[in-house]
């Protein structure tokens, strides 16, 4: 081979290895920043669910998830951040980029019900600062409405009366400007349930010559003007997406999954599994107050098999499903009603 031969050679190597060579670049460095792959496969939950099923990643620090599955499809995402969910194919590989700022713990989870056992199927995802480098304290997370006003989460509950037809909102609207204040307040709707609501205003006088079938109406209108169209058409797609399976699109308690997880479907599970709650049920509903829903849904149902949607939904997501659940009592309407005072 002579040395004009040989030299060709060495530039057309050259030539072809430099497009090889920025791939490479950036399938490992990002910015100068060594990007680190991790290979996630998902299982159902029965069968092992996420391996490996805790992450550890410095703040700020990307990592590149190789998301593969090896049974049915599933979903990957992590709560409290707005990554969009990935949907994980049975046997294929897709990707995904995921930098998180801040330390804590995050919870990564399944996005597809793949099964009753779906929810179970979570991993962890702790930030936190590098070996030798000076700690991060995360930030502590507030306290629950609940437990600062003193809620028995799991204590029975049934409204005394209950209306006899659909209350509307747009039927109360124009009574809104009789109504005190005080009901009108975050604080009084998040903190009293409609029943509630409903025996206050009849005991304030304020509605003296308001009959007690139009007093449901008001209290609808009270709750219609604690929420706007954009936040129950984002309480709607959360539970689409995260509560229907279970308590049914029409809130009944008759998802695909509901006789799955109640007890006499699964006598070994040992959780005491039932059939998730009937949102359509006044005695129960009309007797519960929005924080109270709230905790519920941030806790999960001890002994029920309810998850706690903590780790997952954020706590302005959270209220956003406890607007939309009244929907299942009260006839709302698309637009908001405010008061005429």
């Amino acid at each position: 081979m002579t040395r004009e031969h040989a030299a060709r050679l060495v530039v057309f190597g050259l030539a072809l290895g430099a497009p090889a060579a920025v791939l490479a670049g950036d399938w490992v460095w990002g910015g100068g920043t060594e990007v680190e792959t991790v290979v996630l496969r998902g299982k159902m939950a029965r069968e092992g669910g996420w391996a490996p099923e805790h992450l550890v990643l410095a703040p700020g620090a990307p990592i590149r998830l190789r998301l593969t599955s090896d049974d049915v499809m599933h979903g990957f995402g992590v709560g409290h951040t707005d990554l969009a969910a990935v949907d994980v194919p049975p046997g294929r590989f897709v990707e995904t980029t995921l930098t998180l700022p801040e330390p804590g713990t995050y919870v990564f989870y399944c996005t597809r019900w793949c099964g009753p056992d779906h929810w179970r199927m979570r991993g962890t995802i702790e930030v936190r600062a590098a070996d030798g480098a000076a700690p991060v304290e995360p930030t502590a997370p507030p306290t629950p409405l609940y437990v600062t006003l003193g809620l028995d989460l799991d204590a029975p509950r049934a409204a005394a009366t209950v209306p006899q037809r659909t209350p509307s909102a747009q039927r109360g609207a124009a009574a809104l400007g009789s109504v005190p204040k005080e009901f009108l307040a975050p604080g009084y709707y998040r903190a009293h349930s409609p029943a509630t609501a409903w025996s206050e205003l009849r005991e304030s006088g304020a509605l003296r010559d308001v009959a007690d079938a139009a007093r449901w109406d008001v209290v609808a209108a009270i709750w219609r003007y604690q929420t706007s169209s954009s936040t129950l058409a984002r309480g709607a797609e959360l539970f689409s997406a995260n509560c229907a399976a279970c308590h049914g699109v029409g809130g009944r308690g008759d998802g695909v999954m509901a006789r799955a997880l109640s007890a006499d479907s699964q006598p070994g599970l040992g959780h005491g599994h039932r059939r998730p709650a009937d949102f359509t049920d006044p005695r129960r509903m009309l007797a519960a107050s929005p924080a109270l829903l709230h905790g519920k849904v941030q806790r999960g149902g001890m002994g029920t098999g309810m998850p706690n949607w903590g780790p997952i939904l954020t706590d302005q997501q959270t209220w956003a499903v406890v607007a939309y659940l009244w929907t299942f009592q009260f006839a709302l309407g698309p637009e908001r009603n405010g008061p005429s005072h």
